[in-house]
């Protein structure tokens, strides 16, 4: 049986923030002075002391070959996680196992030297993994050419702008041939086609060369293209671990449910319009199956909407679908004491099993947007539908939906 390339075990990381507090009295400035002189003499300094845990009881394994992702808010603790496994820092309690060679590419500029070439670089990170000069040569070309840095070579990479420097530097770190291959958000720097490459040479060196990935990113569908698993961290612990899609489903949830602040039953948008109701049935749909909804719509002055769309999107937040209500005649007109109600029915559902977030996009003298995730659909049904029920490939995309619906 063959060791984990990655072991994480209880894993933990603080620092110490310090603060120098503000008084406006001349009573606390004197309180605050001596304890002050207290704390140095103490500790060595004056000011406040306050713990901060990055990362606490972290523990995941990772096996060889495997390509995982790493997902949480800004400040879940991801970015101390991969400094913590590419040894740029030490844990303050855990063990961390690697077993193999490491290459890191976690922020522009990272262990690269300004002064140095492009060409010196590449050696320079070589010898740095431990390779002679005999095994960098003889990726020096693949090297060059994935980078697309020819004509700049022998320019110091000080010189280079931040695309130029993290093409070189993804190059370098993927084509020297690590066992364990660590990429943070930095990929994001580079342009799309770019990011397709590097997308593609990692799920290459996972597939045919056997090395391990992890692979943090914002960019929600490349981490599910890429990753078979994930690991989701809140507030520096592990919150969950399995499939991709599954983690990256719980996490979008989360992430909905902390940036809600509104009543689920009525929302308000713009000064007069207010959304009473939405809501359609069933809330799990089979692929092919119909889907009922209602929408009522209140308005404090006369207010026109020229346009009302449902919008329904991945769970990645990717539009896929749209239901167009507008009226035969051009417009709606909401008056105060009148909603607008409309209610309809939607044929079938041309979507593939999964969950989605349906909103609204609104056109009126009043509001004009996006009412995004106002909702959360599942389409989904018995084991069996899945297999007899054909989705050709154009109905994966952004389709309309046809719809029955009248207003009152």
């Amino acid at each position: 049986m063959r060791l984990p390339a990655i072991e994480v075990s209880g894993l933990a990381k603080r620092y110490v923030i310090e603060h120098e507090s503000q008084h406006d009295n001349l009573r606390d400035t004197l309180h605050h002075a001596a304890r002050k002189l207290w704390r140095r003499a103490r500790w060595g300094t004056g000011f406040e002391r306050e713990e901060f845990w990055a990362l606490r009881d972290v523990t995941f394994s990772v096996q060889p070959g495997e390509v995982v992702g790493i997902i949480g808010r800004n400040g879940a603790g991801k970015s101390t996680l991969l400094k913590i496994l590419s040894r740029i820092t030490a844990p303050t309690a855990g063990r961390v196992t690697m077993r193999g060679r490491v290459a890191s590419l976690l922020e522009v500029g990272t262990g690269f030297h300004p002064d140095l070439t492009g060409r010196e670089n590449i050696f320079l990170n070589g010898a740095i993994l431990g390779m002679s000069r005999a095994e960098i040569r003889s990726r020096f070309d693949e090297i060059v050419a994935f980078a697309e840095v020819e004509k700049f070579l022998d320019t110091p990479v000080k010189r280079y702008s931040s695309g130029m420097y993290v093409r070189l530097a993804f190059a370098v770190a993927a084509h020297l041939e690590p066992e364990i291959f660590i990429v943070d958000e930095v990929l994001a720097v580079g342009d799309a086609a770019f990011q397709r490459k590097c997308l593609g040479k990692m799920e290459n060196v996972a597939r045919t060369e056997g090395r391990t990935v992890i692979f943090v990113s914002h960019n929600l569908g490349a981490l599910q293209a890429l990753c078979k698993r994930a690991i989701y961290l809140a507030g520096g612990r592990l919150v969950s671990q399995g499939p991709a899609p599954e983690q990256i489903l719980q996490y979008n949830r989360d992430l909905r449910q902390a940036t809600s602040g509104e009543s689920a039953a009525t929302k308000r948008f713009g000064t007069a319009l207010t959304l009473e109701e939405f809501s359609f049935q069933p809330r799990l749909v089979q692929p092919g199956g119909t889907l009922e909804f209602r929408l009522v719509m209140s308005a404090a002055t006369a207010v026109t909407a020229h346009d009302v769309c449902v919008l329904i999107q991945s769970a990645m937040g990717v539009r896929v679908a749209i239901l167009d209500l507008r009226c035969a005649t051009g417009s709606y007109c909401l008056e105060p004491g009148r909603p607008l109600v409309i209610e309809g029915r939607v044929r079938s559902i041309r979507l593939v099993e999964g969950d989605y977030l349906v909103g609204l996009y609104l056109n009126t003298t009043d509001f004009k947007g996006d009412l995004s995730d106002l909702r959360s659909l599942a389409v989904g049904g018995p084991e069996s539908t899945r297999e007899i029920t054909p989705y050709p490939p154009h109905d994966r995309g952004f389709v309309e939906l046809e719809c029955d619906f009248h207003t009152s």
